[in-house]
């Protein structure tokens, strides 16, 4: 297709842009290109159930209370019912699967900290569906076990917690009996996390098990709130969601960021390309569902379970509702002038988590049916006409080849991108290095597509 000044995917593309894309001429080797999307991600999202997200919800919010410090011996109340119903769903779960899950539970003492009075023990729950392919390559769905009222501290009186986090464990579970039914190159992870309102502990534990254990992340999609549509601004919303990524790394040393000064990535790191993956997803996949990328960490000033992931530089992003309702948040269950506190069942809306839910099923089965992603992404250029991108390519079995993309730089999203076949090295030419930003991704035969790689350390996903 000629790239001239006309109108692409709603955009009306800038006359230069379309001459330099246009002058990177054909391919000049033969290809055979792949499916040009990974179909069955369409009978995933089909089969999310909202009514099965629904029971799960209310199962949880019916524990009384999730509190980290809350009771652990209670078979009917407390945390330890719920890790333990959680742990016992994921294995019932595991008997209808294509493949057995493996269910076992990630834990450690956590000594006393700023919310935790005492030794306290953090339990994670998570279920493990192994890849066909490449078992060490790992993609993460994460929602969190334990709830809290006004009083961090306060781990006796009620607290459902029914939007934060029942909606996101609730989900992770809905996830795990989709996508168990299907084979995936990669292997997927579902995890609940415990003590998240008292400092991020399980995704701390998990981060750690997860290096130990040699699994090579490659990303985290931290469900955090994806359960409500009416907003304390007033606004019904039920058609976007929030995907908060962060930028440059927490630790990016000095040589690295003098590096990134020259060549670019502050809008391009692994999580950040993590971010315009699961855009994509919406606009291929996921009906009336347009998703805001959030370039930052997560909200203003607060965290979530993703950052420990982050901090080891494990891509990772932050998935949630769009209009959040602070009523309903960290409240004590009360009425006031007529206002009704606390995060209760009747708060959430069960299709739009199931909507958020399927956004996390086809981001999660594409990432893992794809080949391996990219490694040593390099860029050259400088005073040149053309731009050639060189990686290692990798053996796979499921790998038709490479593409590459790249977008003006102050573009959120790709614009433009080239299958260039299975080689190590492409040279686009005509498109200046200087006028736009760059990526590669794998390709696999069924059409799934890893995510976008960044030249250098900036947009690496790891080995």
């Amino acid at each position: 297709m000629r790239f001239m000044s006309v109108l692409l995917a709603g955009v009306l593309l800038p006359l230069s842009a379309s001459a330099e894309a246009d002058r990177a001429g054909a391919v000049s080797q033969e290809m055979h290109a792949p499916a040009s999307e990974y179909s069955v991600t369409h009978e995933m999202v089909a089969a999310t159930s909202a009514a099965r997200i629904e029971h799960d919800i209310r199962k949880l919010a019916g524990f009384g209370t999730r509190h980290t410090l809350s009771d652990t011996k209670s078979d009917t109340r407390g945390i330890g019912a719920a890790r333990r119903w959680i742990e016992d769903e994921f294995k019932r779960i595991s008997k209808g699967c294509e493949q057995e899950l493996e269910v076992v539970t990630v834990s450690d003492i956590v000594r006393p900290d700023f919310r935790i009075p005492e030794d306290t023990e953090i339990v994670n729950v998570i279920a493990i569906q192994r890849g066909s392919l490449d078992p060490d390559r790992v993609v993460i769905m994460s929602g969190d076990i334990d709830s809290r009222i006004s009083d961090v501290m306060n781990f006796t009186d009620d607290s459902p917690g029914a939007n934060d986090n029942a909606s996101g464990m609730a989900g992770t579970l809905e996830a795990a009996r989709v996508m168990c039914r299907h084979e995936f190159a990669g292997t997927v992870v579902y995890a609940g996390l415990s003590g998240e309102e008292q400092g991020l502990f399980g995704g701390k534990i998990l981060a750690e098990y997860a290096i130990e254990n040699g699994w090579r992340v490659k990303a985290i999609l931290n469900n955090d709130m994806i359960g409500n549509i009416e907003g304390v601004d007033g606004v019904i919303d039920n058609s976007t969601a929030r995907v908060f990524s962060e930028g440059t790394l927490v630790d990016e040393t000095a040589e690295e960021a003098n590096s990134r000064r020259f060549r670019g990535g502050e809008v391009d790191s692994a999580s950040r390309n993590l971010a315009r993956y699961v855009d994509k997803m919406a606009d291929m996949f996921i009906p009336n569902l347009d998703v805001m990328m959030i370039y930052r960490l997560d909200r203003f000033a607060r965290g979530g379970h993703h950052r420990p992931f982050n901090d080891h530089r494990i891509p990772g992003v932050r998935i949630m509702e769009t209009h959040e309702n602070y009523n309903r948040q960290h409240q004590d269950l009360r009425v006031e002038d007529g206002i009704a506190y606390g995060d209760v069942v009747e708060g959430v809306n069960f299709d739009y988590a199931a909507k958020l839910t399927s956004l996390n099923i086809a981001a999660l089965a594409n990432l893992a049916a794809a080949p391996p992603f990219p490694t040593n992404v390099s860029i050259e250029g400088a005073v040149q006409p053309n731009t050639t991108l060189s990686w290692t390519k990798a053996d796979a079995e499921n790998l038709a080849g490479y593409k590459i993309y790249w977008r003006l730089t102050d573009q959120s999203q790709w614009q433009w991108s080239r299958f260039v076949g299975n080689v190590d090295s492409y040279t686009l030419k005509g498109v200046v290095i200087d006028n736009y930003l760059f990526g590669v991704a794998s390709v696999a035969k069924n059409g799934a597509e890893s995510a976008v790689v960044f030249p250098g350390f900036s947009g690496s996903f790891g080995e």
